[in-house]
């Protein structure tokens, strides 16, 4: 019978120390790669719209994740109530419509969000 794996070939030997670091500083790099192209940017967009959020005041104009935009009419502990528009309620009286959405929703305060003040408008109507 002919051997085909010679007793050279056959014999196992261990893993080489250079392969062995290889793989680890590959690794560290892959990790050093996410930090600073996902990790970290992320923390910073958290730190950035934690400090809008603790820094919302009445009168901002602002958007919220869902899609509404408006005005801060007032600021509360974790919630705000945001004026979204007019409604007509009676023969020439308008009144605001206001809707309380959680200051973590904001999104972001917006100069597209630029709404004219409800009184401004109730005005500006009272006037025609």
């Amino acid at each position: 019978m002919i051997d085909w794996i010679t007793p050279a070939y056959a014999q196992a030997s261990g893993p080489s120390t250079e392969a062995a670091i290889g793989n680890i500083v590959f690794m560290i790099l892959l990790f050093a790669i996410f930090y600073f192209l996902l990790i970290r940017p992320q923390q910073k967009q958290v730190k950035q719209h934690k400090e809008m959020v603790a820094n919302l005041q009445r009168g901002d104009a602002v958007e919220t994740r869902g899609g509404l935009i408006g005005r801060i009419h007032r600021v509360e502990d974790d919630q705000v109530i945001l004026e979204v528009g007019e409604v007509e309620v009676a023969t020439r009286q308008f009144r605001p419509v206001r809707v309380k959405v959680r200051r973590v929703a904001i999104a972001e305060m917006s100069a597209k969000a630029a709404i004219a003040a409800p009184a401004e408008e109730s005005a500006d109507k009272a006037k025609e």
